[in-house]
């Protein structure tokens, strides 16, 4: 699943493994690729779902089966990339909770530079929903772990802090990949201070 490593180290109990139907992936993979192509074309307000129908060799209907429209696709493809960055940023990461808010805060900043050099005709048009997505990827990550670590804590305390954590954390790498003004080192720990105190975490040396 998308955070599977990252909660894998959050915490001891392993989410039960979800396999996806080899018919659905394949579908999907042939969608993500056509939008990938028609996106070197066109512009993504151009794009229409009969487009991308039209180029993946599957039906509308199939399409709507998968998603509703053409920002759901856009969705899953930011979710699929983020997964990818948060592995990679994870391998071989020591299983604490405070280690894992540091890689988590490095993968997002790593996500959005990459999104930047690479997707600069449409980052503007995709800046809304990769925002959007990512916020809410990370607050799903951040509440699981929250609920694991602070048991007596009240869901609406939890859902209050795994927000404000993912906001912080979003839009501070959002800002750090457009300005640079600091190491990739030095701008995590400025962010993993603060956000330790969100989530009443203690910074210890890993």
């Amino acid at each position: 699943m998308l955070i599977r490593a990252m909660l894998d180290s959050w915490c001891p109990m392993k989410p039960a493994a979800v396999a996806l139907d080899p018919r659905i992936k394949r579908t999907r993979q042939l969608l993500h690729k056509a939008f990938h192509e028609l996106l070197a074309e066109k512009t993504f307000e151009e794009i229409t779902v009969h487009d991308i129908a039209e180029r993946s060799t599957v039906n509308r209907a199939t399409f709507y089966d998968h998603f509703p429209d053409k920002f759901a696709l856009l969705e899953d493809i930011v979710a699929e990339n983020f997964q990818a960055m948060l592995e990679l940023r994870m391998a071989g990461s020591i299983g604490t909770c405070p280690e894992s808010v540091k890689q988590l805060i490095r993968a997002v900043c790593d996500f959005f530079t990459d999104l930047a050099s690479s997707c600069q005709k449409h980052q503007r048009q995709f800046a809304p929903v990769t925002e959007s997505k990512i916020k809410s990827l990370l607050r799903d990550f951040l509440l699981e772990g929250l609920r694991i670590t602070s048991p007596q804590a009240s869901k609406a305390d939890l859902d209050l802090r795994a927000t404000m954590a993912s906001w912080a954390i979003c839009g501070a790498a959002l800002e750090w990949s457009h300005a640079k003004t600091a190491s990739p080192e030095a701008f995590t720990d400025s962010v993993f201070s603060l956000v330790c105190t969100t989530l009443q975490l203690q910074p210890h040396a890993t």
